[in-house]
């Protein structure tokens, strides 16, 4: 293919893009109306959660050394809810996402008053998760690379579903343990689908990634460090749940050959971060839905990073994966069945940039243990020193 075709190619699909952004400028309304709501809206929802004593002490997972509010996630569903009522399609699918979304938001509000048992928890996120199963919203069919579309059965595809919407909860809800932490991985992971979905023509998943991305915004104005106010479960788990059904609603269902792909690498933080954590406490026998300083935002703590130091480096590292999914979907890498130089090298390059941060992440985290004489020079002599 000559460069003037991959340019052809690569133009079609931003044409693609703006015509539908175009067709659809409820897109670019919901997010603004998004953010306006949220930040609004949070400093009242502070205030009453103060008033009603539901505030995180110091200690446990958190990081905050005076008492700080929990019931962000109060503002953040008025600030999803009421653009998504403006903008979106009132069809059945939508009807049980928002439904879905708030048993998800009851549910972590009742944690962050009075606090749930884990199969408390779990059975009412299983209950939030089965409601857009329910309305139509379910996995039907994945489409692999070089193997093609293959079409699920329906128990198996519903079942597929809701693990998938309940693990994202709760690895959305596990990385919320640092100010703006959660947010801006979640504002990341908005936008990016934003963009997928506009790509493959899906107006309502776009609107909706837009109005999560525009809420998370808003929301970073009150909770990037210092933090007045956290999002807690309830904010956790509405994120985590909406990022989720987007992701089954406007991306995996859909013939683009690489769609399986989209959320898994634009989800990749909290799901290593998840991943992560759950493996160490099974290996040393703890309980797994127990709150600890053992994720990857507290390892960068102990290394010596600021919160703003380590918030910004995760999110530079959920960013570098982001683009790479964008590159995978808009760079006509494997076009009309023949492989393309120029596309190659271009996704070749931002795959290796993402490489390159995750194996620095990897690297100072100490994830996988290698050879580092430096720091075990600087080991033996602070033992010898004491």
């Amino acid at each position: 293919m000559s460069v003037v075709a991959i340019v052809r190619d690569v133009g079609g699909i931003h044409h693609n893009v703006l015509h539908v952004l175009a067709d659809h400028l409820q897109v670019i309304w919901g997010a603004l109306i998004a953010f306006g709501v949220v930040v609004l809206l949070t400093p009242a929802v502070g205030g009453m959660a103060r008033m009603l004593g539901v505030v995180d002490d110091p200690g446990g997972r958190r990081l905050n050394r005076s008492p700080i509010p929990r019931l962000g996630g109060l503002a953040l569903f008025l600030g999803v809810c009421v653009p998504s009522l403006a903008f979106l399609h009132v069809g059945r699918q939508n009807q049980g996402l928002l439904l879905g979304a708030a048993v998800a938001v009851t549910v972590g509000a009742i944690d962050d008053f009075r606090g749930l048992r884990w199969y408390e928890k779990l059975g009412g996120q299983i209950v939030a998760a089965t409601i857009p199963v329910g309305f139509g919203v379910w996995v039907s069919r994945f489409t692999f690379p070089f193997i093609g579309i293959h079409t699920l059965p329906g128990w198996f595809g519903g079942t597929l579903t809701v693990v998938w919407i309940v693990a994202i909860m709760n690895m959305v809800n596990f990385l919320d343990g640092m100010d703006g932490l959660a947010a801006g991985v979640s504002a990341i992971a908005g936008v990016t689908f934003c963009v997928i979905a506009l790509s493959l023509a899906k107006p309502d998943a776009a609107v909706l990634s837009a109005i999560v991305f525009g809420a998370c915004l808003g929301f970073l104005r009150h909770n990037f460090y210092p933090a007045r106010i956290f999002m807690g479960d309830s904010g956790a788990l509405l994120l985590g749940y909406t990022l989720a059904a987007i992701a089954v609603q406007g991306l995996l269902k859909t013939a683009a050959t690489v769609a399986l792909f989209f959320p898994l690498l634009v989800l990749a933080v909290p799901i290593v971060d998840t991943t992560f954590v759950v493996a160490r406490r099974l290996k040393h026998g703890e309980r797994v839905f127990a709150a600890d300083q053992a994720h990857l935002h507290h390892r960068f703590l102990r290394r010596g990073f600021s919160q703003t130091r380590a918030t910004l480096t995760i999110w530079a590292w959920c960013l570098s994966l982001a683009v790479a999914a964008l590159a995978t979907r808009f760079l006509p890498v494997h076009a009309h069945g023949v492989w393309h130089l120029w596309p190659l090298l271009g996704a070749t390059l931002i795959g290796l940039i993402a490489l390159g941060v995750s194996v620095y992440v990897v690297y100072v985290l100490e994830i996988v243990k290698v050879a580092n004489p430096y720091r075990r020079r600087r080991e033996e002599e602070l033992r010898k020193s004491a």
